[in-house]
This record gives structure tokens, sequence and C-alpha cells, in this order.
């Protein structure tokens, strides 16, 4: 009777060898409100000595085993939801296969298992953006899952405009920068930095009506904005600067969805001169002179010279 044992003995030694064991669970596994996670194990006989129909697969967590059932997918394909205890983010593990394998006209129990493996349970991640490519001043959505007020939305790492909407949905403007390149987006917060993909930073005309202010303290002009197409979901935010802050007094300015254009009141405000300036536009900036000047009637007429003077 040496002989089987010493075959039981081979067999269980060299399991690994006569079945490979994938585990097909990722090192990462997104958070779902029902904390239950799947654990996917394909089981391949690597000999014709191993009985499929013997192979029985068992996920080990902690203390406890658990055997696992065949998927719908494959009959070498195994699986085993999983109820993570609460609070807990990592999970500690490894899979053990029985299974019959025969030789000499005989079966004999044989055994295979993986090294110990790792998964946490990630409460933020990021699903895609809603568009990969748009014109400067488009606003993009970013789906995903964990997002606070806090999060920003950067291209080639500089923070761009960000919007939160939920803490399943962002929101961003796409920046004044070169058109026709495609940037890294990236989602930035005190707990990391995450890829979330990139965009391509299409070429866009616009063009501003008057060409040229001319205002007084406190009157208000209209300026018009027209852009070549109608404004995408979500509207077109047109980022006007100036370089005298103190003396432009002007709403933001955004085209609504499916419009080709807009119009706003410009006041003016303390006396200057400069520009408003929309950069991202046409060969890369359209200007618009401004003129904040007092009416010469209401200017102070100039000092008499005294009698002692003369």
């Amino acid at each position: 009777m040496a002989r089987p044992c010493s075959l039981l003995a081979l067999f269980a030694l060299c399991g690994c060898t006569t079945v490979k064991l994938t585990n097909l669970t990722p090192s990462s596994l997104p958070e779902n409100p029902s904390g239950i996670y799947t654990f996917t194990l394909r089981v391949v006989p690597q000999s014709n000595a191993v009985s499929q129909a013997s192979i029985a697969p068992r996920i080990v967590v902690g203390a406890e085993s658990h055997d696992m059932v065949k998927s719908d997918v494959s009959p070498q394909i195994f699986e085993f939801d999983y109820r993570l205890p609460a609070f807990q983010t990592d999970i500690g593990y490894y899979y053990v296969v029985d299974y019959s394998a025969q030789n000499a006209g005989s079966q004999f129990p044989a055994q295979a298992y993986t090294p110990l493996q790792h998964a946490s349970i990630v409460t933020r991640y990021v699903l895609s953006l809603e568009a990969n490519r748009g014109p400067v001043g488009a606003r993009v959505g970013v789906l995903g899952r964990g997002f606070t007020p806090q999060d920003l939305i950067g291209f080639d790492g500089t923070p761009v405009r960000t919007v939160f909407e939920s803490p399943t949905s962002l929101g961003f403007y796409v920046p004044a920068l070169e058109t026709g390149k495609t940037y890294s987006v990236t989602l930035s917060s005190a707990a990391g930095n995450s890829n979330v993909g990139t965009f391509r930073v299409d070429p866009s005309e616009v063009t501003a009506e008057p060409t040229s202010l001319t205002l007084s303290p406190g009157t208000k002009q209209t300026l018009t904005f027209t852009i070549g197409q109608p404004a995408p979901a979500g509207g077109l935010l047109l980022d006007v600067t100036t370089d005298v802050p103190e003396s432009v007094i002007m709403p933001e300015v955004v085209v609504a969805q499916g419009q080709t254009s807009v119009s706003i009141d410009v006041q003016g405000g303390k006396p200057g001169t400069g520009s408003l300036f929309l950069k991202g536009y046409g060969s890369g900036e359209v200007s618009v002179p401004v003129t904040v000047a007092v009416p010469a009637m209401l200017a102070p007429a100039p000092a008499m010279p005294s009698a002692s003077s003369k």
C-alpha cells in the first residue's frame, strides 16, 4: 500500500503543475452600496489526468473558508460573493482548489492553492469624462464616486475651473490653452491625484461688437459676443479678463446651450484705459479696448490765478 500513499503525496505537492489558477479579481474594488464584492478565479487543468468535474475551489478570507460556484460565463471560472464587514477597506485572501487526478487507472485527491492575495475597497474613483474634446469655455462633466467640493480638475497638472455637482459628478470648464493640442486630465484632492484621461482643446471663433468701448463712470454700454456654432450642452463660458479691473464692471459671460451669441451690459467704474481680453479664440486672443473717462462738461474747471500772482 506504499505506492498509493506516495502517489497521493506526489499529487498533493504537484497540484499547482496539474491545474493553473488565475485570480481574476482586481486589486482595487469600487465601493458599492450593498457592501458585497465578487471574487473570481479561473481554474484550467494542465493535464488530461485531471477530472474537470472534480474541481472544487474555495476562497479563504481570514479564518473562514467559503465554497465557490461556477460562473455562467465559463465552466473554468468560479465566483464567490463576499459581504465585507462595515468599515473594512482591505481584504486578505487566498484560493484553495481540491480536485481528483488519475494515475495508472486510479483516481487520487490533489490540491492546489494560490499565494496570499489582497484587495482594497476604493471609495473614490473616476469612471469617465463625458467628452474628450471641445472648445475653450465648454463645460464638461466627470462621472465617478467619492467626489468632494475640494476636488480640482487639472490640465497637465494646472488646476482649471471646477464645479462640484454631487459626490458622483463634477464639472469643469475647458481652459484657455493652446488649441489643437491634447492635454492630460487629472483629479486632485487631499487624497492624492487620479488620472482621468485626455482632452483635446479644439479651435473656435468669437467676435465682439462693438470692437471698442468708451464709457463714463456709472454709464453702461451693451457688448455682444458671437460664436461660430451653437454652444454645447451646459453652455459656453467666455472667460473675459481685463487689465483695468477698477474701471470695468461686468457680469460673467456665458453663451446659453444651443445659442450663438450673448449680450451683456458693461458699466464704467473709475477712470482708466485698458482692454477686455478673451484668450483661446481665433489667432489666440480677442481684445476689446476700453476707455473710462469723465465727460469734459463734468470735469472741474481750471483754477483762476489769484491777484497776487499777477
